[in-house]
């Protein structure tokens, strides 16, 4: 049988073009990369009204008048920053919350120092978690809030849900592990056999460089090859080369994790998987899914290589809520925030089933007392700020 065969004429004629344009993006490069780039992120103001010890909490200043009586507080990983739901004007997930008239508050965790080390996840959720919430509820005067968790901060919101669920009204999981006995993902099989106590024992904090070289290496080619080979291809166009600095400056804003609160994740989810069987134990307190009664939206990324849908799609089966819905999106762990095609699904939805569930509180919360003891204050209204962190990427990191 004869081989098809590619002619000679062809080859030619592609490289000659492929040459062309690459002498013309080098040409127009210097004129972009030298010239004024708008790179910032974070840029919505908000205020902050509430500190204790390294975490604080936004607050984003409305834009329209509120539409849906009940805040909503997000809550993100430990690892990495909450700038990502803020990366850029026209992709953030913030900016379409203010524009759905939804009051906005917002979990800032900071930099843990050397003292933070023997935090667990239970001075995270049943400390300062629970301080944040009852803050919002006395100075809304309304007895339950929204609540949406992102990845390991959707892992804390399930469990704080489990906890207090009195004070929950709607539960709202992204991109959320709660299910770590899968294979589909590489980071699961890795975190199988890590000796957590041996790195927390020698570093400490786990450091947030660590951790981002370890996430590079799930997909090397992808992430620290591809990547850039796209840069080179594109850096004539300023649009592209300031969404990808923005991404950049978000990746490798990476804080620390405190030690004992990497050990116990490690150790009770991703290898004795406690949390989607209610067993997972929090300073001695059940955290039973069963006790999580409200309605839940869960949504997660088909192609996420960090938290696949095998990590993600059990949690609205085992919860006790009778109101429950999953939403799968066809894209990845980062995609689902700053994609211009999720922008149109994931935020759009959110604010909908939000506002099919609205309600206006009619009795305030009991005075609570609080846990922690930290330094914790209320920020006055005249103290504003508009802190802007950081985190950015090129377009394949879109579907990380």
């Amino acid at each position: 049988m004869n081989q098809p065969k590619i002619s000679l004429d062809l080859i030619l004629e592609k490289l000659a073009e492929d040459a062309g344009s690459a002498q013309e993006r080098a040409r127009k490069a210097p004129e972009v990369l030298l010239g004024p780039l708008s790179t910032d992120i974070a840029t919505t103001p908000y205020d902050v009204v509430y500190q204790e010890d390294r975490v604080k909490l936004k607050h984003y200043r409305p834009t329209v008048k509120g539409r849906l009586n009940t805040p909503l507080l997000v809550v993100y990983a430990l690892i990495n920053r909450e700038t990502m739901l803020d990366l850029q004007p026209g992709r953030s997930v913030v900016q379409n919350f203010l524009k759905a008239g939804i009051d906005l508050y917002m979990v800032d965790w900071g930099y843990p120092t050397r003292k933070d080390k023997y935090l667990t996840i239970g001075d995270h959720v049943d400390g300062y978690m629970n301080n944040i919430i009852a803050f919002i509820l006395e100075r809304h005067k309304i007895p339950q809030i929204n609540l949406m968790g992102i990845c390991m901060g959707g892992a804390f919101s399930v469990m704080y849900s489990s906890l207090y669920p009195e004070k929950i009204k709607n539960l709202i999981t992204t991109v959320t592990p709660t299910n770590f006995d899968t294979d589909q993902g590489l980071l699961h099989i890795w975190m199988k056999n890590v000796d957590a106590d041996r790195m927390v024992n020698t570093f400490g904090n786990i450091p947030g460089d660590l951790m981002n070289l370890g996430f590079l290496l799930l997909n090397p080619a992808r992430l620290m090859i591809d990547k850039y080979v796209g840069f080179i291809e594109n850096m004539d166009k300023k649009d592209f080369v300031e969404n990808f600095i923005r991404m950049e400056r978000w990746i490798f804003d990476s804080p620390d994790v405190p030690g004992e609160t990497f050990r116990q994740f490690i150790k009770d989810c991703y290898q004795q998987n406690l949390l989607i069987q209610s067993k997972m134990e929090l300073d001695g307190k059940l955290v039973d899914l069963k006790k999580v009664t409200m309605p839940v939206l869960n949504i997660y990324g088909q192609y996420d290589h960090l938290v696949p849908p095998g990590a993600c799609n059990l949690l609205t089966s085992r919860v006790g809520s009778e109101d429950t819905e999953d939403m799968c999106l066809a894209t990845g762990h980062i995609g689902i925030y700053v994609s211009s095609k999720c922008q149109k699904e994931f935020t759009p939805k959110i604010i909908q089933w939000l506002t099919d569930r609205d309600g206006r509180a009619t009795a305030p919360p009991k005075a609570e007392k609080r846990t922690r003891k930290g330094k914790s204050k209320a920020v006055g209204q005249d103290n504003l700020t508009g802190v802007t962190g950081d985190k950015s990427q090129s377009k394949e990191m879109i579907n990380a």
